[in-house]
């Protein structure tokens, strides 16, 4: 259970960043006013998946010491970047890799070890 849950924080923090992104982008091609932004619907995706995050985070601690939970949410970047790479396009290069694949090898022997 306590892995499926740092699955779902990890899952819900990167749609929350990917949300966020989707937000400002509208924002950049036009001028937005304040309350524009408010009314934005990728902000309010945003803002719930990362208060979610955070209540099963909570949840996550109760059951992990926060030395072993942490490192897991590194997972966001990996998740992150492959969204960034293959839905916005966005150029990685090599070391940007190598870095996704010593991430996730981290958290495998994190996994293993815990």
């Amino acid at each position: 259970m306590t892995w499926l849950l740092i699955a779902a924080v990890c899952l819900l923090t990167s749609l929350g960043q990917v949300a966020q992104k989707l937000a400002v982008s509208g924002w950049r091609s036009r001028p937005v006013s304040l309350g524009g932004k408010v009314r934005s619907p990728w902000l309010w995706v945003a803002l719930a998946s990362m208060g979610l995050a955070l209540l099963l985070w909570l949840m996550v601690l109760q059951r992990l010491e926060v030395g072993v939970a942490y490192p897991m949410l590194s997972l966001n970047f990996v998740l992150v970047t492959l969204v960034a790479r293959y839905v916005f396009a966005e150029a990685t290069d090599g070391r940007h890799w190598l870095g996704v694949a010593l991430i996730v090898t981290g958290v495998v022997l994190m996994g293993l070890f815990s």
